[in-house]
């Protein structure tokens, strides 16, 4: 009994220090509503489980990153995705929209939301080939 208390010990502490510092990206192109909140629930919850959240906008889904961006609440908490996005950021996940997003919607960058930025394609590309990182798109 006490060598399978040990053994469960570890192996839940072993998953915590997992969650705790696996890098996660999130990249989200998704138009609609529940797509994008349930893909930004998601980021939330990993992030409250100590993953470093990333979360990559474009196509429609970049659209929350605009400073006026709206759109309708979901149930049950009556949040739509663009505030879910701000809670993430401000439990220190990093957003950027694609490279491709700000030049084909005549958006410019002072356009987006304060700590939201054009993504670098180097720079994203090294991150996404980064070994112990997972990826999920939406």
């Amino acid at each position: 009994m006490k060598k399978t208390l040990i053994a469960l010990a570890l192996t839940l502490g072993s998953g915590l220090a997992l969650a705790e510092s696996q890098p996660v990206t999130l990249v989200l192109t998704d138009d609609d509503t529940m797509t994008q909140g349930i893909a930004l629930v998601l980021a939330n919850q990993m992030q409250e489980q100590g993953a470093q959240v990333s979360i990559l906008l474009c196509d429609q889904a970049g659209d929350l990153a605009l400073k006026n961006a709206g759109g309708e609440p979901l149930k049950p908490n009556n949040v739509t995705p663009a505030q879910l996005l701000d809670g993430a950021i401000k439990k220190g996940a990093t957003a950027s929209v694609c490279a491709l997003y700000l030049p084909n919607t005549g958006h410019q960058p002072e356009d987006l939301k304060e700590g939201i930025i054009p993504a670098k394609p180097a720079e994203m590309g090294r991150a996404l080939l980064e070994p112990n990182r997972k990826a999920f798109t939406f």
